[in-house]
């Protein structure tokens, strides 16, 4: 952590930017998704932008939530839009289980990225793109189950919303695989819920990561009723993935590992005590509490270190 913070802060203090480092270190900035969850990394995102820090990374690493939380930072906006996760209008045309009675998405993505994020709160997509910040949205390939980077991919506008969708195309519950070059993709929660595999493979040496679960919280094997509900989903969409599925308390425990022992990593968490969000929780008061919990814990941590300038 020591190491992650003192870099932070030398390139801080040095006004350093991609292309003009002085150190041959690759920061990385991982941010946790989650669906709801995310209020709590998009929160911390607020702090990295409040205090000026996102030119000190290399890379931006999100999967599912955490890869629009991502983005926001990226064009510039990740505070002015905070209030979308308590604002009910919003919430409640992006996840709406009563949909699932018409055998409709319960999480609408495509509502959220191609209408809300153009029309009502719209996205900087320009300002993503020529942001000399990496970005790296993941996503699991339906059939194979392997995390897939999709930076390569991600050309345009149109390039990028469709790699935000497929990062964040929940299994059954956002609908049918988002395909990309004819091969369709899941949401990366499957594969990597914190993207560490990826960035350690892409020579990340420090890590900062936004998590969106306590220390004290673990992931749960899905149930007898959950496998019987979306094993015939999977078959269908995604064969390749299920499998993951069944193993995700497995590979976060994996994740959480790999995080632990990398030498240069600094994670941020909700503190304990704080509320548990649930994955389509939809209701203004706790993801506001969770957003604005994650903004200070951020705060926390960066603040006094980057005073020291």
């Amino acid at each position: 952590m020591t190491d992650v913070l003192e870099l932070l802060r030398d390139r801080k203090a040095q006004g350093s930017t991609p292309g003009d480092r002085r150190d041959d270190a690759r920061l990385v900035l991982l941010i946790e998704g989650g669906s709801s969850r995310g209020a709590y990394s998009s929160g911390m995102t607020v702090a990295i932008e409040r205090l000026g820090l996102l030119p000190m990374f290399d890379a931006v690493y999100g999967s599912s939530a955490g890869a629009l939380n991502g983005a926001w930072l990226l064009c510039g906006r990740a505070e002015s839009t905070l209030h979308a996760w308590w604002t009910p209008a919003i919430m409640a045309t992006t996840i709406n289980p009563r949909r699932v009675l018409r055998r409709l998405p319960v999480i609408d993505t495509r509502h959220l990225i191609h209408t809300v994020y153009t029309e009502i709160m719209p996205m900087g997509f320009q300002e993503v793109l020529d942001n000399p910040v990496e970005f790296h949205p993941i996503a699991t390939d339906a059939l194979t189950g392997d995390a897939v980077d999709l930076h390569d991919r991600i050309t345009d506008q149109a390039t990028l919303q469709t790699a935000l969708r497929a990062s964040t195309a929940m299994p059954f519950l956002a609908g049918e695989p988002v395909e990309i070059g004819g091969r369709g993709y899941v949401d990366a929660g499957l594969s990597e819920g914190i993207p560490v595999r990826t960035a350690l493979a892409q020579q990340a040496t420090h890590i900062v990561a936004l998590r969106t679960r306590r220390t004290d919280e673990t992931s749960s094997t899905p149930s007898r009723a959950q496998r019987l509900l979306v094993a015939r989903w999977f078959a269908q969409h995604a064969p390749g993935a299920y499998g993951l599925w069944l193993r995700s308390k497995e590979m976060r425990t994996e994740e959480e590992q790999l995080l632990a022992s990398h030498p240069a990593t600094l994670q941020i968490r909700p503190p304990l005590g704080s509320l548990r969000i649930g994955r389509t929780e939809r209701r203004p008061g706790p993801l506001r509490i969770a957003a604005e919990t994650g903004r200070d814990a951020a705060l926390d941590v960066l603040e006094l270190t980057m005073c020291q300038v």
